[in-house]
C-alpha cells in the first residue's frame, strides 16, 4: 500500500506483525524537498513498547538456540533481497530524508554487504582452551549478550539501523530498534527484507514513538540487555546515564567536529576537491563529515578556490530529479542551525566566499557554503554543524593545527592531507580521533571498526570489534569426573 506520494504506509514491526498501535496515534513525515506531508509514522504506546519487548525476550531464546549455519543463512538471504530492491527502497530514502537517489541506493547495497560481513564474521566469534590443570577443562566461551534495544537517527536511514540490526543479529541476540520518525518506511522495508528471509516472529521489532518516552521504557526493562545508540552527544549522555543506573552496557556512537589538517607540503588543489566532495555528501549530515578546515598559511589561498570552486559545482536539487548531486536538509530544524552557525560567523567577522544562504524555493534547500577570516570564537568552529557549511582557517605551524584540531571535547573523525611519511605518523600519534583517514576523506566500511573518544562516546561498529558488545566472555573451569 502507497500513498499518492508514492510512498509507503508505514508500520510498526511487532513479534513477526505488521501494526498500527494501540491507539492510533501518529506524526506526519514530511519530503524535505518540497515540504509536503506524505504520510504519518505510528506512535508507540507503552503497551506497545511491552510487547515488542515481550517478542524479543522469546525471539532471543529460539534465535539463541539457533545453529549459526542457520541464522547465516537467513541473513544472507535478507542481504540478497535488500541488493535486489536496493533501488525501490533508495526511492523511498530520497522521499523521506532527500539525499539523492544515487546516495540513496549505494546507501541500501552498502548495507547489505554490512550484512553479509557481520553474518560472516559472526561465524568466527571463537572462544579458546586454556591449558590448566589434568582433569581440569578451562575455556573461554562467547555467547550473545541477549535482547538489544536500540535507538538510530535520520541522516542515514538503512545505514544507521542497519549497523545496530547486523550486528546484534550475527551474534544471536534479538533486538527491539526504535528508528527515525522522520525516515520511517526505510527502516520497514529494511524489516521487511528480514521478514522475507524467514527470520523467526520477535528476533527483530521494529517501533516508533516519542523519543524520550520509548528510551525510558526500553532501557529500564528487565529484558533488555545491551543499549546501542547513534546520535547527538547530550541525548547520548542522557541514555548512557539511564543504562547506568541499571547497570546495563552501552554502545554510543554519537557526534563529533572532524578537523582536516592540510600540511604545508600537501596538493591543496586535490585536497580541496577530496575534502568537498566529503563535505557535501548527505548535505553534510554525518557525523564523520570534514567540519573544521585547518590550511597551511602558504597554501589557504589555492585551497579555498578550488573548494570553492567545487562548493559552486554542486547540483542543489530533489534527489529524484536527474542530475542532482546534493538534496535538501533533513528538516527545519537543520535549516535554522545553517542560519544561525553562518550569521554567527559573519558578525564576528568571518566573510563568505561563496553560499550563505537558503535557496528561494520550496524545500529545506541550503547552499553550499564555505566561510574564511572564522574567529575561534565562532559558534561553528566549536559547534558540530551538521550540514553543508566549511570553516576555511590558516595556520602557521603544525603543532598549533594540533593544538586547534584537539582543544574541543569531540574526537570522531579527523582527516589529514601531507607528502610525507614522518608527517603522516604525527597525525596519526597525536590527532584524538577513534577514525583518522589520511590523503583522502572516505567513509566507513564494513571490515575495520569506526567509533569515538572523548565525548563522541564508545565502543566500536564495523570490524571485528562490532560484535564485542553483543557477545558476553564466559569463563568455564570444568572439573571432569573420576
Amino acid at each position: 500500500m502507497t500513498t499518492d506520494h508514492g510512498y509507503p504506509a508505514v508500520r510498526m514491526h511487532i513479534a513477526g506483525e505488521w501494526c498500527q498501535g494501540g491507539t492510533g496515534r501518529t506524526a506526519p513525515i514530511v519530503n524535505p524537498a518540497t515540504e509536503e506531508v506524505i504520510g504519518y509514522v505510528p506512535l508507540a504506546t507503552g503497551a506497545d513498547l511491552d510487547r515488542a519487548l515481550d517478542a524479543a525476550a522469546e525471539g532471543f531464546r529460539t534465535w539463541r538456540d539457533t545453529p549459526v549455519a542457520r541464522r547465516t543463512e537467513i541473513l544472507h538471504t535478507a542481504a540478497d533481497l535488500l541488493t535486489e530492491r536496493a533501488v525501490a527502497v533508495g526511492r523511498i530514502m530520497t522521499l523521506e530524508q532527500g539525499k539523492p537517489l544515487a546516495e540513496a541506493t549505494g546507501e541500501a547495497r552498502r548495507v547489505a554487504d554490512t550484512l553479509r560481513w557481520h553474518a560472516d564474521d559472526a561465524r568466527r566469534a571463537y572462544g579458546r582452551i586454556i591449558p590448566s590443570a589434568p582433569g581440569t577443562l578451562l575455556s573461554v566461551r562467547r555467547e550473545p549478550i541477549g535482547p538489544v534495544a536500540a535507538f538510530v537517527p535520520w541522516n542515514f536511514p538503512a545505514g544507521g539501523p542497519m549497523r545496530k540490526i547486523s550486528s546484534a543479529l550475527s551474534a544471536g541476540c534479538s533486538i527491539v530498534i526504535k528508528a527515525s520518525e522522520e525516515t520511517p518506511a526505510t527502516a520497514a522495508a529494511l524489516v521487511g527484507c528480514f521478514e522475507d528471509a524467514g527470520l523467526p516472529a520477535g528476533v527483530l521489532n521494529l517501533v516508533f514513538g516519542e523519543p524520550a518516552e520509548v528510551s525510558a521504557q526500553l532501557i529500564a526493562s528487565q529484558v533488555t540487555r545491551l543499549v546501542a545508540f547513534t546520535g547527538s552527544v547530550p541525548v547520548g549522555k542522557l541514555l548512557a546515564a539511564a543504562a547506568g543506573k541499571v547497570m546495563k552496557p552501552s554502545l554510543m556512537e554519537l557526534g563529533g567536529h572532524a578537523p582536516v589538517i592540510v600540511c604545508s607540503d600537501a596538493d591543496p588543489a586535490v585536497a580541496a576537491r577530496r575534502a568537498a566532495r566529503a563535505k557535501f555528501a548527505n548535505a553534510g549530515q554525518v557525523c564523520t563529515s570534514p567540519s573544521r578546515f585547518l590550511v597551511h598559511e602558504n597554501l589557504v589561498e589555492d585551497f579555498t578556490a578550488e573548494f570553492v570552486k567545487a562548493a559552486e559545482a554542486v547540483v542543489v536539487g530533489d534527489g529524484l530529479a536527474e542530475g542532482t548531486t546534493m538534496g535538501p536538509l533533513a528538516n527545519e530544524r537543520r535549516m535554522r542551525a545553517m542560519r544561525r552557525l553562518t550569521a554567527d560567523a559573519v558578525n564576528r567577522g568571518a566573510t563568505v566566499r561563496t553560499g550563505g544562504e537558503r535557496l528561494d524555493r520550496a524545500g529545506y534547500f541550503y547552499a553550499p557554503t564555505v566561510l574564511t577570516d572564522v574567529p575561534a570564537d565562532a559558534d561553528l568552529m566549536r559547534e558540530e554543524p551538521f550540514g553543508p557549511i566549511a570553516p576555511i582557517v590558516p595556520f602557521t605551524d603544525l603543532d598549533e593545527a594540533l593544538a586547534t584540531a584537539n582543544e574541543l571535547p569531540y574526537g570522531l573523525a579527523a582527516y589529514g592531507f601531507t607528502e610525507s611519511a614522518a608527517t603522516a605518523e604525527r597525525l596519526v600519534r597525536e590527532l584524538e580521533a577513534g577514525i583518522l583517514s589520511l590523503n583522502h576523506c572516505g567513509g566507513s566500511v564494513s571490515e575495520a571498526p569506526s567509533g569515538g573518544v572523548k565525548e563522541s562516546g564508545y565502543g566500536r561498529e564495523g570490524g571485528p570489534e562490532a560484535l564485542d558488545a553483543y557477545l558476553v566472555t564466559k569463563r568455564v573451569s570444568h572439573l571432569l569426573a573420576g
